[in-house]
């Protein structure tokens, strides 16, 4: 008979202890995606080669090597696009370099492009969706995706939440940077209604999703993943997002904080002003988090759930900084560093984001062993 979430929930007792911020021996050591085949290979005692011709098996046993016991974003594929000096992909995307940008047929050459793609094919898209969204088979899909993803991970590593959950994003990833941006500036109405649109479409997914935690059939833990900052701060003005698009994102998870799922935000860049408006909206907490653009560690886990809970922390070990340029002691320090200054319950330890090629093989060691120190509980 096929085993249902509680079964694997129940096997993994310190993660579970964890995300219902209950005191723990140890620290769990949640997902570390290694993008260096040799990494993968010498972290599991394959020959080189291996990965390249059993990528899936070779990923998973990289992760239970490193003492991984929660994963959310299954992709034991995603390092064939990377070389040994990283990535090799040639197709250039909207944010990758390319030098036309064309949807539907439609060049996008300025923001009036964006509006006018918008109107005519992306605002009817997303009514047609919402038309014909059939709930139950969305409750399906969901669960039936996320255990045949556990089955693989085994009783070892428990799967949570990441990619079904929907909320409105900034779509500069479709129109790029230059025209999608000047669009939002020139046209705020035309951009809260795709924000509005996608809200609608997102509070019948999310509504669906809902009835899986409230029943229990999924971990309570989800992590949303949208980057909107770069070193600099938000990549838009703050006020406009509290205006435009806070609203439509907080209606959006408002079916899943009220059911208690712990939805984390992965952070990219310094996203330190937008921390309040997120706990505002119902986010418990974060991950990804690059100290170097100002991310203050130490205040971020100091603050509270709008219920004045503690907050759940995903710290991760810099992979712009610390691994790639670092010392095997900066690794140990680091880590050190993450537990002894994190919350004390509700603590994850992993890595900020992919770990890239390039880091040296040294560091991937004391990562290692760090990471086994704070799952056991030992000094680092």
């Amino acid at each position: 008979m096929d085993k249902t979430f509680q079964y694997y929930m129940d096997a993994n007792p310190q993660v579970m202890d964890t995300i219902n911020r209950q005191p723990t021996k140890g620290v769990p050591i949640c997902w570390a995606n290694v993008m260096q085949h040799s990494h993968l290979e010498q972290l599991t005692g394959m020959q080189a080669g291996a990965y390249a011709k059993n990528p899936v098996e070779v990923y998973l046993k990289a992760q239970k090597n490193l003492g991984v016991c929660l994963l959310d974003q299954y992709i034991p594929t995603n390092p064939l696009s990377m070389g040994e000096c990283g990535y090799e992909e040639k197709t250039n995307t909207a944010t990758t370099g390319a030098e036309k940008v064309v949807l539907d047929k439609m060049l996008i050459n300025s923001p009036e492009a964006v509006v006018e793609h918008m109107e005519k094919f992306v605002f009817p898209q997303i009514k047609h969706e919402i038309a014909i969204f059939n709930e139950e088979k969305m409750r399906e899909s969901i669960l039936e995706s996320e255990l045949d993803i556990q089955r693989k991970l085994g009783e070892n590593i428990l799967k949570t939440g990441y990619g079904y959950i929907q909320f409105p994003y900034l779509a500069y990833y479709s129109y790029g940077y230059e025209n999608y941006f000047m669009a939002y500036a020139l046209y705020p109405e035309v951009m809260e209604r795709h924000f509005s649109l996608q809200a609608d479409l997102a509070v019948l997914r999310n509504r669906a999703a809902a009835k899986l935690y409230e029943q229990k059939l999924l971990p309570p833990m989800f992590r949303l993943d949208h980057d909107m900052a770069d070193s600099r701060g938000t990549l838009v003005d703050i006020r406009s997002l509290d205006k435009l698009w806070m609203p439509h994102f907080a209606r959006s998870l408002a079916p899943l904080a009220k059911c208690g799922v712990n939805l984390i935000w992965h952070c990219d860049g310094n996203l330190m002003e937008m921390l309040p408006r997120l706990i505002e909206a119902g986010v418990v907490g974060f991950q990804g988090f690059q100290y170097e653009d100002g991310m203050d560690y130490k205040k971020i886990c100091n603050m509270k759930t709008r219920d004045g809970e503690s907050l759940l922390i995903w710290a991760g070990v810099s992979v712009t900084r610390t691994l790639p340029f670092g010392t095997p002691g900066d690794v140990r320090n680091e880590i050190r560093f993450l537990v002894e200054n994190g919350p004390k319950t509700g603590l994850f330890l992993g890595v900020s984001s992919s770990v890239a090629p390039g880091v040296p093989w040294e560091n991937m060691q004391a990562l290692a062993d760090g990471f086994a120190c704070a799952r056991e509980g030992r000094s680092i």
